[in-house]
């Protein structure tokens, strides 16, 4: 790996904590940002040349915290900014050093629950959240929203001009406001799950970082609010899903259906504290709302032994609960498969054709993938190679783009 490509790896992994921290001492988001920017940008401009630190998150943060205080002092307001930067009467630094070492998720939920606060609406809470919590690019971030990127990057411009302007201050909301606040970060948090479980570019099509965190702050939420079901449901949902991880894709980084997967080697430990998760969030008994019920779905899968043993009519049932509480595309996609194994493939092809004229769907591959699937299973093998050849245009990474065509190519020789 050429010393860029690791500055940015560490990048990636580094960049929540350090603008969480900083945006916890400074009050501004916006500023926070932009001091861990120029902070990553003197790494790459040092560690190619010098090495990379032993402790490379506490160098991030001091090279951060010494351009803080440059800037207060180059400001007019200087003086009454200084008090922000420096602990202590005697006016020494903080020991950031030590700070950046330690793991501190209030900060990371304090910024989450500023991000997703109410004065902004909720797609530029979910989107500006992402972009500082999530680490995630405007394309990316687009592809998870199904957008253009321009409209992702004029939502997260206005957020941060929003909350500056309202003066919003860095810091967890009171006991209070928590419930009402908590949907936003919810999807937030399953948004960059997602990106993590089926990464929307690049080479690998699983990023496990971002799962990872996601649901580390799945747990944190359940911990401090542990009479709200969907918080059960969500972690519940993302544990079972990440379960999976190991099967997810072969040697070669092609992903592998669920169909095909070595169920031996799903995480037990993820499956068994997922289950639980989920059980507290039954235990609740209010009614389950979307996660909760996904994470249902999921459980379904989890339980059945083999792949031939799964209670498709039950997950049926729970899709149709769900597409009563949300008005999802992607779930009306889902509960089609569902269709296609308790009622057949012409009845589960019935149900996308409304999906076809959804403007949301149209940068959605796995439309075209599921629908390339029922076509082949109909024996319409030239409609199913035009619907793999669309999909795989559309397809967000390398091996996936791969495997589609592989498919049409399959259909084609089918045809003929």
């Amino acid at each position: 790996m050429e010393p860029r490509d690791s500055v940015e790896a560490l990048w990636r992994i580094e960049a929540p904590q350090l603008i969480a921290t900083l945006a916890r001492r400074i009050g501004d988001l916006d500023i926070a940002e932009d001091l861990a920017s120029e902070a990553f940008v003197a790494a790459l401009e040092q560690w190619p040349v010098e090495g990379m630190p032993t402790r490379p998150g506490a160098w991030l943060m001091t090279t951060a915290w010494h351009k803080a205080i440059d800037r207060a002092r180059r400001e007019e307001t200087a003086r009454k900014k200084a008090p922000l930067l420096v602990a202590g009467q005697d006016g020494e630094l903080p020991d950031v050093t030590t700070e950046a070492l330690t793991p501190i998720p209030d900060d990371l939920l304090t910024m989450v629950f500023t991000t997703c606060h109410p004065v902004l609406s909720p797609e530029s809470r979910v989107a500006l959240t992402l972009r500082l919590f999530g680490g995630l690019s405007t394309e990316e971030i687009a592809r998870a929203f199904l957008v253009p990127a321009a409209t992702i990057g004029q939502r997260i411009s206005r957020a941060k001009r929003t909350l500056a302007a309202a003066r919003v201050p860095v810091e967890a909301p009171s006991a209070e406001e928590l419930p009402d606040r908590l949907r936003a970060v919810l999807d937030v948090l399953y948004l960059i799950f997602n990106e993590g479980y089926s990464a929307s570019s690049g080479e690998t099509v699983v990023r496990a970082d971002l799962a990872i965190e996601a649901m580390r702050m799945g747990r944190v939420l359940a911990g401090l609010l542990s009479t709200e079901p969907e918080v059960f449901g969500l972690t519940a949902l993302m544990e079972l899903q990440a379960a999976r991880f190991r099967t997810r894709v072969d040697e070669n980084g092609v992903p592998v259906q669920l169909e095909h997967q070595d169920r031996q080697r799903w995480d037990r430990t993820l499956i068994e504290h997922g289950l639980r998760m989920l059980d507290r969030a039954f235990d609740l008994a209010r009614p389950l709302g979307t996660y909760s019920l996904q994470a249902a779905i999921s459980a379904c899968h989890t339980r059945a032994a083999a792949f031939a043993d799964t209670d498709w009519v039950a997950i049926l049932a729970l899709y149709d609960a769900l597409a009563q509480v949300t008005a999802s595309p992607v779930v009306e996609l889902n509960r089609a498969v569902a269709v296609l194994y308790v009622d057949g493939p012409e009845a589960a092809l019935a149900t996308t054709e409304p999906l076809l004229e959804d403007r949301r769907m149209a940068r959605y591959h796995l439309l075209g993938a599921v629908r390339g699937d029922f076509l082949t299973r109909l024996g319409r093998h030239h409609e199913a190679a035009a619907e793999w050849e669309r999909a795989a245009e559309l397809a967000p990474t390398r091996h996936e783009r791969q495997l589609l065509l592989d498919r049409m190519a399959a259909a084609l020789t089918a045809r003929g």
